[in-house]
């Protein structure tokens, strides 16, 4: 896992594409957020807010 992060690190630096990093933590963030709330007892409270 954590040589595919280094490898997106590495890629972005020698891409000068840093508008990338971001748009994936924020993509990674919203995935555990579905991923918890799915499971949870208080998914009901949270799906208006996503």
């Amino acid at each position: 896992m954590w040589s595919i992060f280094k490898e997106f690190l590495k890629f972005s630096r020698q891409e000068k594409k840093w508008w990338l990093i971001p748009l994936v933590v924020v993509l990674l963030l919203l995935g555990v957020i579905l991923i918890f709330t799915a499971s949870s007892g208080i998914a009901w409270a949270l799906y208006p807010f996503l």
